[in-house]
């Protein structure tokens, strides 16, 4: 058994927690490869450091004294160095080389760039989580590469750090970073330590990669939204890329990729709670589901582009001509309804809200259409669950359940596979809709509930509960009255 372990800002705040992670390593000798993020908050009002290192890149920049920016950098570090009594290590020569990169960015033509300050949060962890372990410690920047697209060389990031791992068995690969196509550090985007550690499990042939973070997997929803959600217990690929997609952030979109490739299973775990079992996620199982939908999320703030033509079915190459409008000024698309003589084009509100005039015009340049009018404060809700495929009247229970709070739904998009159902409703109505949906798809209700006298019973069946259940219905038979019963 071989596990790669990837620990989260929030694990490695303080020493303490370095602590819990150490001990977490040390509690399973196949966890032998560890990618580490940079040191997050230690309470609520505290900044991470990832943010501290880009506000002082700004201000060196911007040709003002950083020095107290950079010192406070430091004594992080040095609290936590000191809090694990690390003897004979000190980060007094990378701050030194860090500080001349700083003094650089005053020159016309400087080496520094954002993407290296902000990468130097993972690599000092990196060295510290090294020198407490007793681990080998790998530069990211020497066997992850970028391509001059900016995007990861994957065949060469997978040899060069295959065989840098074999030749150890035990190593720290700090996260977040690699090394461009011009030589200069570059960086995944923000948590992108996720995308490391799974380009570690995929380059090293890992059994498992062990996600460790603050939560003890995914929930079905969100928990600022719905409270106490049911965890997510097993979880494939497919369905965690379109909750992630979504909004479901709890690991990065895109960590998927390299492991989905070889096989390898992702357990999401709580640092602060080792004992969860936390969420698996795989490329397929046949462990039987409590619900027919796996989770929910969705995002809010889209606009909707509504296009009408006369006989547009009939009009070869429309929709081309259309998408063209949004390809000629760098806007993806998020969805795309059609009738027989509309069409709709659904983009997020951030992309498109500057440019919405020269791509209405654009579109009617290239398109001729009869009008096209646009809508703003769209919200897009994802129902995600393998199990709905086998599963009838899915759909109408969704729909219903919007219908009885009186949400109107201004889109609805589903794709062949019957793997998830995406609606659309007013910004307004989000919360309000994934209460809703969760309520109906998510909280299994009692038979014996009694919705004919205005009552309903929303609990997991247990046993006691269905007794009480039935005593409740036998004295509404019966027109007794006076009784207490928890609903």
């Amino acid at each position: 058994m071989k596990k790669v372990v990837k620990f989260g800002g929030s694990s490695l705040a303080s020493a303490e927690q370095f602590k819990k992670v150490g001990a977490i390593i040390k509690s399973d000798e196949s966890r032998v490869y560890v990618v580490p993020s940079a040191p997050g908050k230690r309470f609520s009002d505290d900044t991470k450091v990832t943010d501290m290192l880009l506000h002082v890149y700004e201000t060196a920049k911007a040709g003002n004294d950083f020095t107290e920016e950079v010192k406070a950098i430091k004594a992080r570090y040095d609290e936590i160095i000191t809090g694990l009594e690390i003897k004979d290590f000190s980060l007094d020569k990378d701050f030194e080389d860090i500080t001349k990169q700083l003094e650089d960015l005053t020159n016309p033509d400087p080496m520094c760039t954002l993407d290296y300050v902000a990468s130097r949060g993972e690599f000092l962890n990196g060295k510290i989580m090294a020198a407490y372990l007793g681990f080998e410690f790998i530069d990211a920047a020497e066997v992850i590469f970028f391509n001059a697209e900016g995007n990861l060389n994957s065949y060469k990031t997978e040899k060069v750090l295959g065989e840098r791992l074999a030749k150890t068995q035990h190593a720290v690969v700090p996260g977040f970073y690699g090394l461009g196509k011009d030589g200069k550090v570059k960086t995944f985007s923000r948590g992108g330590s996720d995308v490391t550690g799974s380009i570690v499990a995929q380059a090293s042939r890992a059994d498992v990669y062990e996600n460790w973070t603050d939560v003890s997997g995914f929930l079905v929803a969100d928990p600022r939204i719905v409270p106490d959600p049911k965890p997510i217990k097993y979880i494939t690929y497919r369905e965690l890329r379109e909750l992630s997609y979504m909004g479901a952030s709890v690991l990065h979109e895109d960590a998927i990729f390299p492991v989905r490739h070889c096989g390898i299973p992702i357990n999401i775990r709580n640092t602060n709670a080792p004992e969860d079992a936390g969420t698996w996620i795989v490329e397929s199982t046949c462990q039987k589901q409590d619900y027919v939908v796996t989770g929910i999320a969705g995002k809010k703030d889209f606009c909707t582009i509504f296009i009408t033509k006369a006989m547009m079915n009939s009009e070869i190459g429309f929709g081309r001509k259309v998408l063209q409008a949004f390809e000629e000024n760098d806007i993806s698309f998020e969805h795309m309804p059609s009738g027989i003589d509309t069409m709709t084009i659904v983009v997020h509100a951030d992309e498109f809200v500057h440019k919405e005039q020269r791509v209405i015009s654009a579109i009617h340049r290239l398109a001729e259409p009869d009008s096209v009018e646009i809508e703003s404060g769209l919200a897009l809700i994802a129902v995600v669950g393998r199990g709905m495929k086998s599963a009838s009247g899915t759909a109408g229970k969704l729909f219903s359940a919007l219908a009885k709070e009186g949400i109107n739904i201004k889109m609805i998009d589903q794709g062949s596979s019957e793997l998830n159902i995406i609606i659309g409703v007013k910004n307004s109505d989000f919360d309000t809709a994934i209460k809703a949906i969760y309520n109906t798809f998510k909280v299994r209700a009692c038979k014996t509930a009694v919705t004919r006298y205005g009552y309903s019973c929303y609990r997991d069946c247990n046993a006691e509960w269905i007794s009480e259940c039935k005593l409740f219905y036998q004295k509404l038979q019966k027109n007794i009255w006076s009784f207490s019963v928890k609903i």
